[in-house]
């Protein structure tokens, strides 16, 4: 994959996790803004169960989100440095397909089995 292609891919990725981190950002603290309203005790209302479980499950979105876009700037680095598209495993081409799917790939399809991205 040229260089051009890449970065269009990756700052299309980059607009997407900072919208939806935008928005789980917004969601998060509405949640936390609505619990502080409410006189509801997690540990025995049966409401403050669902709040808990809304907050913390937002949460993990918004450590997820960070994540993502942590690995389009490490693919950026990547660029720069001359070693994008290139296995981190066998130094092997990433075939174009798997990068248009998956733009911060950092191992071609064999190696990806092994549990990196």
């Amino acid at each position: 994959m040229d260089q051009a292609r890449a970065l269009v891919l990756l700052d299309e990725e980059r607009s997407a996790a900072l919208q939806m981190l935008a928005t789980l950002t917004r969601d998060f603290t509405g949640i936390v803004d609505a619990s502080l309203d409410s006189n509801a005790d997690d540990e025995h209302d049966p409401e403050g169960s669902t709040i808990a479980f809304e907050r913390s499950q937002v949460s993990a979105l918004i450590e997820q989100t960070e994540r993502r876009l942590a690995e389009v700037d490490a693919a950026r680095a990547r660029i720069d440095e001359g070693t994008y598209g290139r296995c981190e495993v066998c130094g092997e081409p990433i075939a174009d397909g798997r990068l248009e799917a998956r733009p911060v790939a950092r191992t071609c399809v064999t190696h990806a089995a092994g549990g990196n991205s």
